[in-house]
C-alpha cells in the first residue's frame, strides 16, 4: 500500500463511537425508567429489562472497542441482530409494563 492510497478514515470512527455511546446512554435511561415503573407493577418485566439492557451494553461496548482500530471491521451480523433484539425486547417490556 502506497502513501497516496492509504485510507484516511477522518473522524468517521470517532463519530461512530460517539453514536454508540449516545445510544447506550439512551438505552440505559429507558431501562432505568422501565425498572422504576416495573418495580411498582411487574418485577419480571423489570428483571427482563435489565437483562436486555445488559445485552445491549455488551454489544455496544464490543462495537466501541472495535472502532479503536485504524480500519475498523464491519459490525458482524450476529452483533447487529443482538442489538436489534435488545431494543425490541426493551420496547416489548415497556408495552407490558404500561398496559
Amino acid at each position: 500500500m502506497t502513501a497516496s492510497s492509504a485510507r484516511d478514515p477522518g473522524l468517521q470512527p470517532e463519530r461512530t463511537r460517539l453514536a454508540w455511546r449516545r445510544t447506550t446512554l439512551t438505552c440505559t435511561v429507558v431501562a432505568v425508567l422501565a425498572a422504576k415503573q416495573a418495580a411498582q407493577d411487574v418485577a419480571l418485566a423489570a428483571g427482563l429489562s435489565v437483562v436486555a439492557w445488559l445485552g445491549f451494553l455488551w454489544v455496544a461496548h464490543r462495537r466501541v472497542r472495535a472502532m479503536d482500530a485504524a480500519r475498523p471491521a464491519a459490525m458482524p451480523v450476529r452483533g447487529a441482530i443482538a442489538a436489534v433484539g435488545c431494543v425490541l425486547a426493551l420496547a416489548a417490556f415497556a408495552v407490558a409494563i404500561v398496559v
